[in-house]
């Protein structure tokens, strides 16, 4: 997983490039990506961060990540993590794991838009547990949001009512957190951002 979901990224964009009906509605130029949780690792990764995929590795060896039990057990990636230089700008939302990265590794250099929730809602394990720790060690400083109240979970969309009931742990938000209200403000300030670092533009 944590080789294959950045080719994973960088087949996508080649498709949308190259063979999807649609590719010339596409701006090349202007090419942005948001992740979130082990998608913010696969954004970090990306954009040209270098995990340290070898066994031994401190917190790997406590962990309950699948992806540090085969590298525990010596099992080696399949290949190279491949970066996609054609990403221009990207937004990354707790980004998960992030101890693979070591500060010197992490040499990304485009604008990034860094969301954190907050410690303080951790009993998930994933709360507040890892932005922060990328923020200080990127080496430009991204645009910072740290979400007072905000869960991990509380990033992902308004669930339904059936949803709620289903998957209580994801739809469950801190006591007067209001999603929808956080979503419109969180919506709007990605959506400038990558206005600003991709230009308005003709495509989208």
């Amino acid at each position: 997983m944590l080789v294959e979901r950045p080719a994973d990224i960088k087949r996508a964009i080649d498709y949308a490039l190259g063979s999807w009906p649609d590719a010339a509605r596409i701006d090349a130029g202007r090419i942005g990506l948001y992740g979130f949780s082990w998608g913010g690792y696969t954004a970090l990764a990306a954009i040209g961060g270098v995990p340290d995929l070898r066994k031994g590795l401190p917190n790997c060896q406590t962990s309950s990540l699948r992806a540090c039990k085969e590298l525990e057990a010596g099992d080696k990636p399949s290949g190279p993590v491949v970066h996609d230089p054609r990403i221009k700008a990207a937004v990354i939302v707790d980004p998960y794991p992030v101890f693979v990265f070591p500060t010197e590794n992490l040499k990304g250099v485009i604008p990034i838009q860094l969301w954190s929730s907050d410690p303080a809602q951790n009993a998930d394990g994933l709360s507040g547990c890892c932005a922060a720790d990328v923020k200080d060690r990127l080496p430009s400083k991204p645009d910072y949001h740290f979400v007072a109240d905000a869960k991990h979970f509380s990033f992902l969309a308004t669930c339904t009512s059936t949803e709620a009931k289903e998957i209580a742990r994801i739809c469950t938000d801190a006591p007067g957190f209001d999603r929808v209200a956080f979503h419109q403000r969180f919506h709007a300030a990605a959506i400038a951002f990558f206005r600003t670092h991709l230009g308005e533009g003709g495509t989208r």
